[in-house]
């Protein structure tokens, strides 16, 4: 499942938070009611306008291009997270869950039906070249993305190490277009960093929730345990998402077995619940998470989920926004259908769509310089998105409201959002080691 996932596909390139998916085989016959007439008189209708083009088009024609370019049009009719795969991508996107992949290293999405770049991922092809959050993609070598899709977008920048691709961006205060050729590379995603802060705190970065961010979670908790650590930060900032296993497997590392993480509902209404696991063994220490704007769907949950079990202060600012499990469906010819089949929701019953976790502590990242903004690219942002089903009218003005942050590193010295995050975990020592009133 991917966040159930997913963002974003996080790759070279991401596709913004890409929170869900179920690879799963579906029968085309399962959903199809007796009655439903006029569902085939629509298909009657495709077949012969297939036909008909098939014959009388001025040139010769591939069918089987006329018909992915029709399911693509299908599904790009529905919300911005599902997309139909050619076999080719479908292959990438498998490859895409490991971890290593290669291309440039940036998350795309579009904004205002332009394909706009969400942040580049650092130390990479792309992060180097200079490219920042927000540029629009006009060209890729020298063809317009007027009216591409995100998945033909992925395609394009994607390829060998080694090759290069150019790509034309506008960027607010530039005279005209700019043109940035970036050489491809192995674009290595290492999920997880840890170390220990004041010989007392332990640090976990997560950066993404692949097939292996759990195993890699436990091995660095274990050795920053072995330090002497006496609480825990959780560093979500800026990760897209992944895979639901993922995350909730993640999750299990922090909560007793048999927890409630997230549970799914799709149209039917039917709820699909997903727990923490079975082992006896989690870490047990206060807790902070970290999370910004660029937090999205897998991270939304772990954060959520323990938020609504007061495992932990989660501190920062708003959330993505990403509450849409997306299924993969493959297809007999090697293709496949990413479809948003269902919403996810938090322990405690909140949906995360377009609304996002609201941090317990709210801080803004700020450097010595001063505040560095931009506006923030959530997911009520993209066209189409599903609404939130849950929230109250009020709640929609409150939580909509424009939030900027710095969507790149800062200096550990600098970085106010963490150092607030370590003052709070000493004050906790500091007043539970106060001698108490007799």
């Amino acid at each position: 499942m991917f966040i159930r996932k997913t963002s974003v596909i996080f790759i070279l390139i991401t596709i913004i938070a890409s929170t869900g998916f179920l690879i799963t085989k579906w029968s085309l016959l399962e959903n199809v009611n007796a009655d439903e007439n006029s569902h085939y008189t629509r298909i009657k209708t495709f077949a012969e306008s297939l036909s008909l083009v098939k014959k009388n088009y001025v040139e010769e024609v591939d069918e089987k291009e006329l018909v992915y370019g029709a399911i693509k049009g299908m599904l790009n009719s529905l919300d911005p997270h599902s997309s139909f795969m050619p076999p080719e991508s479908f292959k990438e996107m498998q490859i895409d869950t490991r971890g290593e992949f290669g291309g440039l290293g940036i998350q795309i999405g579009m904004k205002d039906k332009m394909l706009t770049i969400i942040a580049p991922i650092e130390d990479t092809p792309a992060y180097r070249a200079g490219v920042k959050a927000g540029d629009k993609i006009i060209k890729i070598d020298g063809e317009s993305t007027k009216d591409i899709s995100l998945q033909e977008a992925v395609t394009k920048l994607r390829g060998p190490k080694g090759t290069s691709v150019t790509i034309t961006i506008f960027r607010e205060g530039l005279e005209q277009p700019e043109d940035i050729t970036i050489v491809r590379d192995i674009i290595k995603l290492k999920s997880i960093k840890s170390k220990v802060i004041d010989d007392e705190i332990g640090y976990i970065k997560l950066t993404q929730f692949q097939e292996r961010s759990a195993k890699d979670l436990r091995k660095a908790l274990n050795d920053i345990s072995e330090k002497g650590i006496n609480s825990l930060i959780l560093d979500l900032r800026n990760n897209p998402g992944g895979l639901l296993k993922g995350a909730v497997d993640v999750t299990s590392q922090f909560l007793p077995p048999g927890k409630l993480v997230v549970y799914i509902k799709g149209r039917s209404g039917e709820k699909t619940e997903f727990d923490t696991g079975s082992s006896n063994h989690f870490y047990n220490y206060p807790m902070v998470v970290l999370v910004n704007g660029g937090s999205a769907s897998a991270s939304e949950i772990v954060a959520g989920a323990l938020q609504d079990w007061g495992k932990a202060v989660v501190l920062g600012t708003q959330t993505f926004g990403k509450g849409s499990v997306q299924t993969v469906i493959p297809l007999s010819d090697g293709s496949a259908l990413r479809l948003t089949t269902a919403r996810y929701y938090t322990p405690k019953g909140r949906s995360i769509q377009t609304t996002g976790i609201t941090p317990d502590i709210i801080v803004k990242l700020k450097t010595k310089d001063g505040t560095k903004t931009h506006p923030v690219f959530r997911e009520k942002d993209l066209e189409k998105h599903l609404k939130n089903d849950k929230a109250k009218e009020e709640d929609k003005e409150i939580k909509g409201k424009e939030i900027t942050e710095v969507p790149v590193k800062v200096p550990e010295e600098e970085d106010n959002q963490l150092q607030r995050a370590i003052d709070l975990l000493k004050g906790w020592r500091i007043l539970k080691e106060l001698p108490k009133a007799s």
